[in-house]
């Protein structure tokens, strides 16, 4: 069944049946932004083995119309990507974190789902290294395609900080 503007309560509870234990919700941790964003915002975290079907349910199921940002977060060991996909009819937002081990950055892409998400994945590849298997055209917008770094990352060190 698709819902064109699903409650935040509809949100979560179709997400909790359809993919169970495979998605973990989280509460903000923010004092000041939890009260004006109750019920607004939905943040979860997945594993890059789900990402692909939960965002297809997102999009097909729940109507979530926009991928607004793809980012990442590097955490040294580990680099998180940040999902925040839109629903413009209820404004609730999804932000979605899915965890990579530093020696294997590859996660399917959501451009297949939403073309939007092309160029913020492309980013994120250049900046942080992040591998977007299923990109169509995964390469650098705007560092020199002659970089061999990836400049937003914490192993990267600028001149005179070796």
């Amino acid at each position: 069944m698709i819902m064109d503007a699903p409650s935040y309560e509809e949100t979560i509870a179709m997400i909790k049946d359809k993919f169970g234990g495979k998605v973990t919700f989280k509460e903000s941790t923010k004092k000041n932004v939890k009260a004006i964003n109750e019920k607004r915002r939905i943040y979860m975290s997945t594993d890059r083995e789900t990402i692909y079907d939960l965002c297809k349910f997102i999009h097909d199921e729940l109507n979530y119309e926009q991928a607004t940002s793809v980012c990442a977060v590097d955490y040294i060991d580990t680099v998180q990507v940040v999902y925040h996909i839109t629903n413009y009819l209820t404004g609730i937002m999804v932000e979605i974190t899915v965890d990579l081990p530093d020696g294997d950055l590859h996660v399917p892409s959501v451009t297949p789902i939403w073309e939007g998400a092309n160029f913020h994945e492309r980013e994120t590849y250049e900046l942080f290294g992040v591998i977007f298997d299923g990109h169509p055209k995964l390469e650098r917008l705007l560092t020199p395609t002659s970089y061999e770094f990836y400049p937003f990352r914490k192993s990267y060190k600028l001149r005179g900080q070796e």
